[in-house]
């Protein structure tokens, strides 16, 4: 699998070493039950959880940028610095690694231009905010990108950010990292670090390959 080949190679460090990436530590996430969902949530608002278990609390998240289009090339949450042993790609609940044809992954579509990491809990929460908005506004609903998602992404000045921390509940302390996803629509896989112990250091998905 070349694909593991070259995400360990980018990311096995504390840093990537590469020309045509540039890195930017830009957030904390909050885990709050350490089901840790990725996906596009305006096209899924019910998908499965990855099966690694990850640690629960706060982390820092970065993000890695093709330097010559400053598209998102991966997003990266880091759960300890310890040394990385191996990669394996992240699945879900039904999906087995040895089901997979050559070069085939398993991974989410994205169909807004927009991807997220939250804790499944977050997820919850960011349905149960669209069923009130829905029920607040009725025939005036948008859509919980409109209605949630597109503020965030706009600065004061009319310019697109690229990425945005939001809140489904503003009573919990987790919350949604949502970015751009590569050069948008796409299906795209993520890849778990693992210590000597089989403990995960890190989450990697991967928008555009970059050797």
């Amino acid at each position: 699998m070349q694909y593991i080949e070259n995400i360990k190679k980018l990311f096995s460090k504390n840093f990537v070493e590469s020309p045509l990436i540039e890195s930017f530590e830009v957030g904390k996430i909050y885990l709050s039950s350490g089901k840790l969902v990725a996906c596009d949530p305006v096209l899924t608002n019910d998908m499965k959880p990855f099966t690694t278990d990850f640690p629960k609390g706060e982390f820092q998240v970065l993000l890695h940028k093709e330097r010559e289009s400053n598209c998102v090339a991966y997003g990266e949450i880091v759960f300890a610095k310890n040394e990385i042993l191996n990669w394996e790609m992240a699945t879900t609940q039904g999906q087995n690694i040895k089901d997979l044809a050559n070069e085939e992954v398993f991974g989410y579509p994205v169909e807004s231009g927009m991807g997220c990491f939250m804790d499944l809990e977050s997820q919850n929460s960011l349905n149960d905010l669209e069923q009130k908005l829905f029920q607040r506004k009725g025939d005036d609903f948008m859509g919980i990108y409109e209605e949630f998602f597109h503020e965030h992404f706009f600065d004061e000045n009319g310019a697109i950010d690229q990425y945005a921390f939001l809140k489904p509940d503003e009573e919990q302390p987790r919350n949604i990292f949502a970015f751009e996803t590569g050069y948008g629509e796409g299906f795209y896989a993520s890849y778990i670090g693992f210590d000597v112990n089989n403990n995960p250091v890190k989450i990697v998905t991967e928008f555009i390959e970059i050797q």
